[in-house]
């Protein structure tokens, strides 16, 4: 998991520009805690990969060792991060962040059993990037030459894994939340069963 520490100021900026600083730190530990809660029941090594400075219990983290995220952009995060895990060895590692409340263990579940029989899983989002990937192997291509926070994401990522020749599983399409026309849109698609804790606005 990619987090950083829920500092006032120092998260979910572009969703603060639209609904202030407080109300984005309230939102982002909310999510945070959902996607804790959703990552919990897996039967998997759990590394989580921090930014800033926080005040949060070793409780809040029980069951996940921690480090700090590597320098560089996003791809060259991920890159790191998956190069950790499969020197430990891993068989397969997922990559995951904190800014889909749509994510459930049953995704997770699924990208899990999906690498025994494909390279690649993907878990797109509505804004053209993705969610979730997992892979069986370090593919250094896929995190690299990427326009990170773009809408063509996603579509380069499964062009360099057409190109690499991988067998690639979709996951059902979340929104990300990003900005208030995020927040906005995921209330609007979940309805009632949007969390009561993600109705900021």
């Amino acid at each position: 998991m990619f987090a950083r520490h829920p500092e006032l100021g120092r998260v979910k900026t572009r969703l603060a520009a639209g609904i202030g600083n407080e109300a984005a730190l309230v939102v982002y530990r909310r999510l945070l805690a959902h996607t804790r809660a959703v990552v919990a029941p897996l039967a998997a090594h759990k590394t989580v990969w921090l930014v800033g400075e926080g005040s949060e219990t070793a409780a809040d983290w029980a069951g996940f060792e921690q480090r700090p995220q590597p320098t560089g952009d996003l791809g060259e995060k991920m890159q790191a991060a998956f190069a950790h895990d499969f020197a430990r060895p891993a068989q397969a590692a997922v990559i995951i962040g904190t800014d889909c409340p749509g994510l459930t263990t049953a995704h997770l579940t699924e990208a899990y059993a999906a690498l025994r029989t494909h390279d690649l899983v993907l878990g797109p989002a509505v804004d053209g990037g993705y969610y979730l990937l997992g892979t069986r192997a370090l593919h250094a291509s896929l995190f690299e030459h990427k326009p990170w926070s773009t809408a063509t994401v996603r579509a380069e990522t499964l062009a360099d894994a057409a190109r690499l020749g991988l067998r690639v599983h979709l996951l059902p399409e979340l929104q990300d939340v990003d900005t208030a026309a995020d927040l906005r849109a995921w209330h609007e698609v979940a309805g009632p069963s949007a969390s009561p804790d993600l109705r900021v606005l």
